[in-house]
């Protein structure tokens, strides 16, 4: 019993360990690819792109007569 459930838990380390790093190359990519993007837009545009969202979904007040 005890070498059926080595051979199952070896199998499943080997099956792990040999697509860990296929499944995680499209996310790292699509990380860097976002990172190339960022920085490529100058600091002050994303802080012109937060006022500019600041103002239009801020809370306004109902006038009052």
């Amino acid at each position: 019993m005890f070498r059926i459930i080595a051979s199952a838990l070896l199998a499943l380390y080997l099956l792990i360990v040999g697509l860990w790093p296929a499944a995680v190359a499209p996310v790292g990519l699509a990380f860097n690819g976002l990172g190339v993007v960022l920085a490529a837009i100058p600091g002050p545009v994303f802080l012109l792109a937060a006022v500019v969202v600041w103002f239009r979904h801020r809370n306004t007040q109902p006038a009052t007569a």
